[in-house]
């Protein structure tokens, strides 16, 4: 006879247990994918139909196929904008942006809307070395509390010349969580700075994941290999 003080036997799983356990790792193995066909679905059809409706009626693909091809729209944004980029390289490029930022920059409210949105997509979009450099530990938003940060250069001009400090000062991006794109920008001398072994994609993930996934996430105790 057991009493309660006996340690209950092993019970093998329910018919119920393993079917949820199933369910859950299909789940796992399914969302991420259909998620992905999803978004690239979504965003290939966004762009379809803004593109599209700009090709003059004759050379719609759907007057010679008879269906609505879906990623057409994509291909022509393609290459309208590859043949964009290399007239914008030359000098008749060059001059026409020229005038026509001259032309924008008489006008109040869209110069700004202008000149902010060109700063955004050069910042995103050009294809120069500018880049987080390193991802780092810093003490924020107070000593004893620590933050992953991304470095992104080393401080110059009026900010560097200001800043009471005696030493290097850096620039330093905190993103926030679940979206690393919206964060603060702060400055903190070099020696401030702990800079970490793990790439800037890996520091991304632990931001993203909310510290749920590391770069050495068998066992994340140990050192980086």
């Amino acid at each position: 006879m057991n009493t309660p003080f006996d340690e209950e036997p092993h019970r093998r799983p329910g018919l119920f247990s393993r079917l949820r356990g199933s369910f859950l790792t299909g789940i796992v193995v399914i969302a991420p994918v259909w998620l992905t066909v999803w978004l690239i679905w979504s965003v290939v059809g966004w762009i379809d139909s803004a593109v599209l409706p700009l090709v003059p009626q004759r050379f719609q693909p759907q007057e010679y196929v008879g269906i609505n091809l879906r990623g057409v729209g994509v291909i022509i944004f393609l290459i309208f904008t590859v043949i964009v980029g290399w007239i914008a390289k030359g000098i008749l490029g060059r001059s026409l942006i020229h005038f026509a930022e001259s032309v924008v920059d008489r006008m109040p409210v869209v110069r700004s809307v202008y000149s902010g949105i060109k700063q955004i997509s050069e910042t995103v979009f050009a294809q120069t070395e500018r880049s987080f450099e390193k991802a780092c530990l810093i003490q924020y938003p107070r000593r004893g509390i620590w933050a992953i940060g991304f470095v992104s250069t080393t401080a110059r001009g009026e900010v560097s010349q200001r800043a009471e400090t005696s030493g290097e000062l850096l620039s330093v991006f905190v993103p926030t969580t679940p979206n690393p794109t919206s964060g603060f920008l702060l400055f903190f001398p070099a020696e401030d700075v702990i800079l970490l072994d793990m790439s800037i994609e890996d520091a991304a993930k632990l931001v993203i994941s909310a510290g749920l996934v590391y770069p050495n996430e068998k066992d994340p105790t140990q050192p980086l290999e």
